[in-house]
């Protein structure tokens, strides 16, 4: 049995070798095609929707959890129609938003973007004050 071992550890070290010593001895490089390296295949998305109803919710939901849309979402339409609706459908937005770890934000009176984890929402100091105030008149 040991001398079972001792040739196999004889024939582990002859076909082991150093990294470093096959580079200096071959000095053979492989070109890599670097023009395709970040091309995945899937492009991001950016997409607008129009919030007439709580149920147009759905495609919105369905096109984040994809994983690779911007949604731009125009809310006139339902803010006009049924304001209870609308907060409805926002709280069931940045609900899915937070369980993707994406983000939200209110741009102009009728707009809002959500997008998923990869993206995130620039916010100056100064629009994050408007917003909290808007957040705070709408309660």
């Amino acid at each position: 049995m040991v001398g079972f071992f001792s040739k196999i550890k004889k024939s582990i070290k002859k076909d082991s070798y150093d990294e470093d010593e096959s580079m200096d001895e071959s000095e053979e490089y492989v070109e890599l095609d670097t023009s395709r390296a970040g091309d995945t295949g899937q492009k991001v998305i950016v997409k607008p929707f129009v919030l007439e109803d709580f149920t147009d919710i759905k495609q919105i939901l369905d096109a984040l959890r994809e994983g690779n849309t911007i949604c731009l979402v125009n809310i006139r339409p339902l803010k006009e129609k049924d304001l209870i609706e609308l907060k409805r459908a926002i709280n069931k937005l940045k609900k899915t938003c937070d369980a993707i770890e994406g983000d939200i934000a209110g741009f102009s009176d009728d707009y809002i973007v959500i997008t998923p984890s990869f993206a995130e929402i620039y916010r100056s100091k100064g629009s994050t004050a408007e917003i909290k105030a808007a957040a705070d008149d709408d309660d």
